[in-house]
């Protein structure tokens, strides 16, 4: 192995995985439920808090506007937002995550105005912001363009009403739960996203007192409390998304891993995706195993014809999981139509895995043709986001030789301790990213 470069990773490919991982807690939950502890006056606790760059941002950002974060644990923080003050937001912190559009809600609940800067995020393609201020707007509040931010004020509070999302955004879901619970009167969102984490934020609301019905549906009933909420303690749901990336990783590199604890009802909708390349797995009491040795084939369609993987909303294949999709078709015998349907430079990526030996047509920004399998070679690539930067580590893992994947700041985003959790498998990994005081920031 050759010394690591800053803000990198060296991978010494071809060695078989096997062993136990432990889920990590979810990312795209934990995010709105840092923001939904500013719906209470009082300490919240979030226990099983993923310990990662985004994570550690959006705690350093609702410090920026008076909450006290305080750690109990390396997982376990406690909140406490007693008094605010809404025109505080770090521009810089905003810039580094999307999720920063999820404290609008929260703030406008608490203390009817803010002031927020341009959401960040990954470059994936367009992300509108439109269904976020519709459904604020609908609930009472002004929001209007401010200098390159935004400005929301709701001088008479919010209040129920009934709310049909113009698409079902997760976030605008979120931030419309959040703003609701703490609302004058009932509020009923049509065309809800459905997700996870979704549920999972519903969950942390009624902790806290809100009535939320219908979370995992297209319909979300929400009874707010016209004022703060109360003083729960949450444990934060193990990230689908990071359970569907190891199956996809233990699937390529051939050995038997173990991942503990996964909810079992988010595995069909994994799976919509990854058994279209033979993937098995099996149930075991609470756990999931990927059998070692699968021998990866395209599942045809009827009369032969090529197969389509596409994401959708879920229950549908998560666009987070399309990356991952295309490495594994890299390495299953036959041909595959990968269709990112939501986010139009989200394939872009796909060029480093033709370096690295991939067979694969990039037919338009949403579309590439895969053909496998391809025996990959090490090389040198960069992590353009985070979904990528994982496929990109597991085309390294499971190619010949080593390689150098850079940026990977960006995967560290997303995905908690990778170097020393794959190790224990028996990955061979040098690095990490630049600036680990960024982690640390925020509830030090």
């Amino acid at each position: 192995m050759q010394t690591s470069f800053p803000d990198s990773y060296v991978v010494e490919g071809g060695h078989p995985l096997s062993g136990v991982l432990k889920p990590s807690g979810s990312k795209n939950a934990a995010l709105p439920e840092i923001a939904a502890a500013l719906l209470s006056d009082r300490p919240v606790v979030i226990d099983n808090l993923p310990a990662l760059r985004d994570t550690a941002a959006m705690l350093a950002l609702i410090e920026s506007v008076g909450a006290s974060v305080r750690r109990l644990s390396d997982h376990e923080v406690e909140i406490h937002a007693g008094t605010l003050e809404p025109g505080g937001l770090d521009l810089d912190l905003c810039r580094r995550i999307r999720a920063s559009i999820l404290l609008a809600g929260p703030l406008l609940a608490r203390c009817g105005r803010l002031v927020l800067p341009p959401p960040g995020g990954d470059v994936i393609g367009r992300r509108r912001l439109d269904t976020h201020f519709l459904a604020l707007e609908a609930m009472g509040a002004r929001a209007r363009e401010d200098g390159g931010g935004y400005s929301f004020e709701c001088p008479d509070g919010l209040r129920g009403t009934y709310i049909l999302l113009d698409e079902p955004s997760v976030t605008a879901t979120e931030n419309a739960m959040m703003a609701a619970s703490s609302a004058s009167g009932t509020t009923v969102l049509y065309n809800a996203a459905c997700e996870p984490n979704v549920q999972d934020l519903a969950a942390m609301l009624g902790s806290m007192g809100a009535s939320v019905e219908g979370a995992g549906t297209n319909r979300i009933v929400i009874n707010g409390l016209g004022g703060p909420l109360g003083s729960p303690r949450h444990e934060v749901a193990p990230d689908h998304i990071e359970i569907g990336s190891f199956i996809g990783l233990a699937a390529v590199c051939g050995g038997e891993v173990r991942i503990t604890g996964v909810p079992w009802d988010i595995v069909a909708p994994t799976m919509s995706g990854l058994s279209r390349f033979g993937i098995e797995v099996r149930r075991e009491g609470g756990d999931l195993v990927v059998p070692g040795g699968q021998a990866l084939e395209v599942q045809y369609d009827r009369g032969g014809a090529i197969p389509t993987v596409y994401d959708g909303p879920w229950p549908g294949f998560s666009p987070d999981l399309t990356s991952t999709a295309v490495v594994v078709a890299t390495q299953s015998r036959g041909t595959t139509l990968v269709f990112e349907k939501m986010f139009e430079s989200r394939l872009f990526f796909v060029d480093k895995l033709v370096a690295m030996g991939a067979s694969i047509i990039l037919c338009d920004p949403h579309r590439v043709v895969v053909s496998g399998p391809s025996r990959l070679h090490g090389t040198e690539v960069s992590s353009p986001d985070i979904r990528a930067g994982m496929a990109l580590l597991t085309a390294a893992l499971c190619a010949d030789g080593t390689s150098v994947i850079r940026n990977v700041h960006q995967i560290e985003r997303g995905y908690q301790d990778l170097v020393a959790r794959l190790g224990a498998l028996g990955a061979v990994i040098e690095g990490s990213g630049q600036g680990r005081e960024d982690v640390e920031r925020g509830g030090g």
